[in-house]
C-alpha cells in the first residue's frame, strides 16, 4: 500500500538550514552522454530547500573506506523547493562523478553541505542579461533561468551556450521550449563538431567577439554571467574585453579552480620565533601546534581532526568554521561572504593562524 503524504503549505513547513543536511535520492535523468541529473528529496519530512539560483552544494559520496567531498552547482530552480538537483558530467578520469552514475539510484542517502556561492542575479541584480556557458558550466545558467522563467517570464535574457557537438548540448530542449514562450528570451548555440549528414541551424566554431556580437548585438548593455572550463571564460573575457565591455561592473564568472597563489611566508605574533602556535579544536577536545606554514585544515588532518573539505583552495566555502578566538590570515578566493567573516567564520583551508587560536571542529 502507497504510504501517505499528509498535504502542507510551505509557511507549514521548515526551511532548510544550518551546514550539513542528510539528501535523498529521488530520480536521475539522462541529459546528454556524461550526462546526469540527480534529484533529491530532504531525509527528514517538512523540509522544503531554501537557497540562490547559481549556489551550490558539496556531496560527501562514499567512494572507498574514506568518503570523497565533490562540490556541484544546484540546476534546479528555488521556486519548486521540495526537491533539488544536481546536473553532472563525468570525465574520463572522474572519481566521485562515475562513483554517482554506477552507484547512486533512488532510495540512497547522501551528506550534503550547503548551499553556498553568491554567483547569482539576485546578488547582482540588472535590467538586461547575458549568460554564456560551455559543457556543464550551464548548470548555474540553468538554475537562474529556470527561476526567472517561474518568477519573471518577461526578464530580458540572452543565452548562449558552446558544446562540442548537438547531441552534447544539455538542456537543449527545454532552453529550446523557453525561447518560445519566453517573450525576452534569446538563445543562440554554437558547436565546433557535425557529422556530415547532421543539420544544424546554429553557429559552428568557437566562440569570439564576432559570435557574441552577432548573437547578441547589446552585449554591451547587459549584465554578463560565465561559466565553463578554464580557457573558455579567458577567451570570453578577451573578447568582452576587446569590446571596451564594463568588466569591473558588468562581468561575473563562476571557477573552481583558483588562480595560482603567489609563494608567501606567515610569520605568527609570538615573540619567540622558537615557540609554535597552537590550535584548540574545540569540539574534538585536541590542542596541536602549527608546524610552520601549514594552514588550520592542515594541522587538523595531522592531528587526526576531521573538517569537511572539497577544492582546498578557498573557493567552495565546504571548509568554513567557526574561529572562536585568535587571529589568522585567510586568503580566499571568494568561498565565504562579508557578512560571514564579520560573524567570525574562515576557511579552514587558507586560514593561517597569527595567533593562538581555536576553532570549532
Amino acid at each position: 500500500m502507497m504510504k501517505s503524504k499528509t498535504f502542507k503549505h510551505i509557511d507549514e513547513m521548515v526551511p532548510w538550514n544550518g551546514r550539513e543536511h542528510m539528501l535523498e535520492c529521488v530520480a536521475w535523468t539522462p541529459e546528454a552522454p556524461d550526462v546526469m541529473t540527480f534529484t533529491f528529496r530532504a531525509e527528514k519530512e517538512n523540509i522544503w530547500f531554501r537557497y540562490m539560483p547559481g549556489q551550490y552544494i558539496t556531496l560527501e559520496l562514499p567512494v572507498g573506506p574514506e568518503p570523497i567531498l565533490r562540490t556541484y552547482t544546484i540546476s534546479s530552480s528555488p521556486t519548486r523547493p521540495f526537491t533539488i538537483a544536481v546536473t553532472v558530467k563525468a570525465q574520463k578520469d572522474s572519481i566521485g562523478t562515475r562513483w554517482m552514475f554506477e552507484n547512486l539510484h533512488p532510495g540512497m542517502k547522501l551528506k550534503a553541505i550547503g548551499p553556498l556561492g553568491d554567483f547569482s542575479y539576485v546578488t547582482k541584480p540588472a535590467e538586461k542579461y547575458l549568460f554564456i556557458s560551455a559543457g556543464s558550466g550551464i548548470t548555474p545558467m540553468m538554475s537562474m533561468t529556470r527561476d526567472l522563467g517561474d518568477r519573471d517570464p518577461d526578464t530580458d535574457i540572452a543565452f548562449i551556450h558552446c558544446a562540442r557537438s548537438p547531441n552534447d548540448i544539455i538542456f537543449r530542449w527545454e532552453l529550446e521550449y523557453k525561447a518560445r514562450y519566453m517573450p525576452f528570451f534569446n538563445l543562440g548555440f554554437i558547436v565546433t563538431e557535425l557529422e556530415r549528414t547532421q543539420l544544424w541551424s546554429g553557429l559552428k566554431g568557437f566562440i569570439d567577439r564576432a559570435k557574441i556580437a552577432l548573437l547578441v548585438p547589446d552585449f554591451l548593455e547587459r549584465r554578463v554571467f560565465c561559466c565553463g572550463p578554464d580557457p573558455f571564460m579567458a577567451t570570453v573575457r578577451d573578447s568582452l574585453e576587446s569590446s571596451s565591455f564594463d568588466m569591473e561592473n558588468n562581468y561575473f564568472q563562476e571557477t573552481f579552480k583558483p588562480e595560482a597563489p603567489s609563494p608567501a611566508v606567515f610569520v605568527g605574533e609570538s615573540a619567540d620565533e622558537d615557540k609554535r602556535l597552537v590550535i584548540e579544536f574545540a569540539d574534538s577536545g585536541v590542542r596541536a601546534e602549527v608546524p610552520p606554514g601549514f594552514t588550520i585544515l592542515q594541522t587538523a588532518r595531522n592531528a587526526g581532526v576531521r573538517i569537511p573539505a572539497a577544492c582546498e583552495s578557498g573557493i567552495c566555502g565546504t571548509c568554513r568554521t567557526m574561529c572562536k578566538s585568535g587571529k589568522v590570515d585567510m586568503q580566499h578566493n571568494g568561498g565565504i561572504l562579508d557578512d560571514e567573516i564579520e560573524e567570525g567564520y574562515i576557511l579552514a583551508c587558507c586560514s593561517r593562524p597569527l595567533t593562538d587560536v581555536e576553532v570549532e571542529a
